[in-house]
């Protein structure tokens, strides 16, 4: 079987995935800031990270899952300025900040079923956390490498010589040309990892800390969180794509800083979804895309994540309504493959063979799915085919197995004229059986015989 290769962004390279302690291997993916739906552009990445969930444990290996749930923290500007999303969202909702991180947890929850996304092993709010984050602080300020300011405590990134590795930052030109609000950091790229509530107006979300009330930057509760859960270094984080420069980069600035790690073994990002004019879907703007949108449009959420195995996670997708029809219409395929095939039979080793070769080789989806194709095209005996894909659809995760057609409730006198010809089919009246067929269709429906017997379906226009 080929080696599992993973591309790790803070190498820029594809590696031999090796695990730190064999077979387990800790895996921790940023999840939400709860302060609105998700859209399928977020969920895109964490599709990618459930396929990677799954390769992993398709090659043996056992999976212990973190995900974090940002409740506190996320500014609504990456400089450390501006209002908490969490209060700022209140405000306009006029929910608290705890009912809305309630609410929006849940949503996410939903999205994921729809979608057949693996919950984590472990889910981790930041407002749990507070004492862990702290804690980490209190290490970090230890270690000489935080500073003191009007709103806040500051992580010193100049203390790092290599700070902004992961990013590929060019700190000097940043410095040269800064146009962010510095208010009293020394450097742009200093970032918060305790602010101060205001002194004129109490939050809903603060905590007394040694440094005074206030909340956590949202930074912290990664590296916190992650350490708790999977220890100070740990095998795989992943991401979104916009993580790299700033998130993600932090993460490794605050976890060097106090264990003298980067945090993880490899790092991985799952890149965006683009709309036809080539702008990705942005959240904080509220006109975006939702999984309640497609089955708003009678769209199966499954057919957006076979939509998303037509491009390798690291390269950015463009959406269109024409690409996520085919998609659905290739979903109804394959599920018509297993579904019509009688008992499953043996897996071809071959086509196991090609279909593993593919999702180990950086988990390019694009060439595992021509390789399902190949197989549902194959003249091997159904019974092969539906136990072949079966296997693979533990890597795809597209709910074959438990797909059943839609029942229709025909009018009864519908289903009496159904009854009848399967009569006349099992007394060999063909003729009699294709003239009942065809007042059956003149009603409006249409006869699928299925190794279940046959089924009703109405007519496509």
């Amino acid at each position: 079987m080929k080696k599992l290769q993973l591309y790790d962004t803070y190498t820029r390279s594809l590696r031999d995935f090796e695990a730190l302690n064999p077979p387990e291997v800790g895996l921790y993916t940023c999840g939400p800031t709860v302060y609105n739906y998700a859209h399928i552009g977020n969920l895109r990445t964490y599709i990618f990270e459930d396929i990677l969930r799954r390769v992993l444990t398709f090659n043996g290996y056992k999976v212990k899952h973190v995900m974090n749930i940002t409740d506190v923290g996320h500014l609504t500007s990456d400089a450390d300025t501006g209002d908490d999303k969490m209060e700022a969202r209140s405000k306009l909702t006029g929910r608290s900040a705890w009912e809305m991180a309630a609410y929006y947890t849940d949503e996410f929850r939903r999205d994921m079923a729809r979608l057949n996304i693996l919950e984590p092993t472990i889910w981790c709010k930041a407002t749990d956390h507070i004492a862990d984050q702290i804690a980490f602080i209190q290490k970090i300020e230890a270690n000489g490498f935080t500073y003191r300011t009007s709103d806040g405590i500051y992580f010193d990134t100049s203390r790092l010589p290599d700070y902004g590795h992961l990013g590929r930052l060019d700190i000097e030109g940043l410095q040269a040309g800064q146009r962010v609000e510095m208010g009293e950091k020394r450097a742009p790229t200093d970032f918060a990892l305790w602010k101060f509530s205001p002194v004129d107006q109490k939050r809903q979300m603060e905590w007394d800390s040694p440094w005074g009330v206030g909340f956590p930057g949202w930074h912290i509760e990664c590296s916190a969180m992650s350490a708790r859960y999977l220890g100070p270094f740990f095998d795989i984080h992943t991401g979104g794509e916009d993580h790299i420069t700033i998130h993600h980069t932090n993460e490794i600035a605050q976890t060097e800083a106090c264990y003298g790690t980067h945090l993880a073994n490899y790092w991985m990002h799952g890149y965006f979804l683009q709309l036809d004019d080539n702008v990705k879907m942005s959240k904080s703007s509220g006109d975006f895309l939702r999984v309640q949108t497609l089955v708003d449009q009678k769209i199966d959420p499954l057919a957006y994540r076979l939509f998303c195995l037509s491009a390798l996670y690291r390269a950015k997708l463009n959406f269109t309504w024409d690409g996520l029809d085919g998609a659905s219409k290739s979903l109804n395929r394959l599920r018509l493959a297993v579904y019509q095939a009688g008992p499953a039979g043996a897996v071809d080793e071959d086509y196991m063979e090609r279909f593993t070769a593919q999702i180990n080789d950086d988990l390019n989806m694009p060439r595992a799915m021509a390789v399902v194709w190949d197989l549902v095209r194959s003249e091997l005996p159904p019974s092969t085919i539906k136990a072949t894909l079966l296997m693979m659809d533990q890597v795809l995760g597209l709910g074959l197995a438990d797909w059943k057609p839609e029942e229709v409730a025909a009018p009864a006198e519908i289903q009496a004229l159904l009854e009848a010809r399967q009569l006349a089919r099992k007394e060999k009246r063909w003729a009699d059986a294709d003239s009942l067929r065809a007042q059956i269709t003149a009603a409006g429906y249409e006869i699928e015989d299925t190794p279940q017997g046959p089924r009703l379906k109405p007519r496509a226009a």
